[in-house]
């Protein structure tokens, strides 16, 4: 469980600057939960999210000192960042797939209208998301989650605002088609 409150917050990061090894197994104990789901929605499988979330607390423990404590939430705020950034590493040094080819996921439904995931388990949405081919999945993620522009994710990518924005689409599209065919097959 994250820091309830912002004393909370602030003793966990006075513990962690003095290098108290309780204030280590805390804040992994507080963020490990949280900060494998945000890997797990940029990478597919367990054993690498596994693998990412222990790069992700090395990093944490041994940048600890450039951390500005800026408020409630700024620690977590910092933590997601080093997870979506060793994400993103991760993903940049395994480029198992440069691009989906049109072909390969078949016709796909126009995503304007885009269904409501309210009444859907939030299991099944990240099983969804996680479904997704890499590039799509990235650049979902990072406009959808860490709310970036096309022209950031650009730049994080290095691919063009265009690819991002088609990219983002299909994504949409494909998330689409399984959701409805999730409603199809789990209707009451």
């Amino acid at each position: 469980m994250i820091p309830a409150s912002a004393a909370q917050e602030k003793a966990l990061v006075d513990g962690l600057r003095s290098g108290k090894n309780a204030a280590k197994r805390s804040l992994y104990e507080q963020f490990h939960r949280y900060l494998a789901a945000v890997c797990a929605r940029y990478v597919p499988d367990d054993e690498t999210v596994q693998d990412l979330l222990q790069e992700v607390f090395i990093k944490i423990y041994t940048r600890f000192d450039s951390f500005e404590y800026r408020g409630p939430g700024s620690l977590q705020a910092w933590c997601r960042r080093i997870a979506v950034n060793e994400s993103l590493l991760y993903l940049r040094r395994t480029r198992r797939e440069a691009e989906t080819p049109l072909e390969a996921v078949g016709d796909l439904p126009q995503p304007d209208d885009e269904p409501q995931i309210a009444d859907i388990p939030q299991a099944a949405v990240l099983a969804m998301v996680r479904r997704l081919p890499d590039r799509y999945r990235t650049v979902f993620n990072l406009y959808v989650f860490e709310e970036m522009s096309h022209k950031e994710i650009a730049g994080q990518l290095q691919i063009g605002e265009s690819t991002s924005a088609s990219n983002l689409h299909r994504a949409k599209a494909l998330l689409t088609r399984w959701i409805n065919e999730y409603r199809s097959t789990h209707e009451r």
